[in-house]
């Protein structure tokens, strides 16, 4: 079976001259790392069918969650597909809830009614968590416009995989964020495979942020292996988005390094290629970076490290102590009557 590149090395956006803080890089160290390790956990417990049904891990794709955040402010709205347990963690949902979800347990961040593919924070306007390929994509610009209609200041940014591409509704939600300038920024995750589809063998453009083209809407490659790539391009977007200029399309260059899914041996690609995309690992080179820059010591980092397990364990036990939905909850949040006005006075 043909293998894929996703030339998370060709056309990277030059960094070399940005200069971010020393907490900054610490947030990002942290974060992802924090991603990393619950990930790693939440697949040793699926073995231990401790969690059940389906579940997407995000190792390796952790710097186009924890790049974007630092770019984006707290009212601004966040959508992504099923691969969603590092958005939350990243915008600042406790392990404990996310994990909790995962048990589908009541404590769970969607009340243990979502699992692994729909996650909720309304807290910090993460808004799913969605298990329809490309599903989200036309509820991402219909946020922006909520966004856009009431005269805030916020956006959305709006996450899907390189398989949602190819569903038609995407280019129906590009069509009208354009014609409306709307204030969205389009997010391609394209890790190289749709499930254990290549890119090459799905879609005759292979650089997916060329579709913008279509639209007339800008659009750009990232290194998503990079945090402080992400960390610029989705700034820019943002500044664009806030001056009224509308949406941008953003393809994250970046590489998972588990299969699609729990269930997914991962068998239509090569160790070497793994092995390859592993030497890029964002997190090592936010580890390098601090060192380098004596922004932190060994010392620093393994402290982090161990309160970062520590969280993690103390996750799953609390996932493990927490009671089951009642069956009543089923009837609950179907419709709910939303907090802020649709209408202008």
């Amino acid at each position: 079976m043909a293998t894929t590149k996703t030339k998370t090395t060709k056309n990277k956006r030059d960094t070399s001259s940005a200069e971010f803080s020393a907490e900054t890089y610490l947030y990002w160290y942290r974060s992802m790392q924090l991603q990393r390790k619950f990930e790693e956990k939440a697949g040793q417990l699926y073995g231990r069918q401790k969690i059940k049904g389906f579940c997407h891990l995000y190792i390796g794709q952790e710097a186009c969650s924890s790049g974007a955040v630092t770019a984006l402010k707290a009212g601004d709205k966040w959508i992504t597909a099923y691969r969603d347990h590092g958005h939350p963690l990243a915008l600042g949902t406790p392990a404990k809830a996310v994990m909790a979800e995962l048990f589908a347990k009541a404590t769970g961040v969607s009340k243990g009614k979502g699992g692994s593919m729909h996650m909720f924070d309304k807290e910090r306007n993460f808004v799913g968590g969605h298990g329809i390929v490309g599903g989200q994509v036309p509820l991402g610009a219909g946020l922006a416009f909520a966004e856009q209609y009431l005269g805030t200041d916020n956006l959305c940014i709006c996450y899907m995989g390189d398989g949602a591409v190819r569903q038609g509704a995407l280019h129906e939600a590009f069509n009208m964020a354009m014609l409306w300038k709307l204030p969205v920024i389009f997010v391609i995750e394209n890790n190289g495979y749709a499930m254990g589809t290549s890119v090459q063998r799905t879609s005759n453009v292979t650089d997916l942020y060329l579709i913008g083209q279509a639209y007339d809407m800008p659009a750009a490659p990232v290194d998503g292996m990079n945090v402080e790539a992400v960390h610029t391009a989705v700034a820019e977007a943002a500044a664009r988005a806030r001056a009224g200029e509308g949406p941008t399309l953003l393809e994250f260059r970046t590489y998972r390094y588990k299969g699609h899914s729990m269930s997914d041996p991962a068998k239509y690609r090569s160790k070497d290629e793994v092995e390859e995309y592993k030497q890029l690992d964002p997190i090592e080179q936010v580890r390098k970076t601090i060192l380098d820059k004596k922004i932190a010591t060994e010392a620093d980092l393994k402290a982090i490290d161990d309160q970062i397990k520590i969280e993690v364990e103390e996750s799953v036990q609390f996932a493990e102590e927490s009671p089951y939905p009642d069956p009543s909850e089923a009837f609950t949040d179907v419709y709910v009557q939303p907090d802020y006005p649709f209408v202008k006075n």
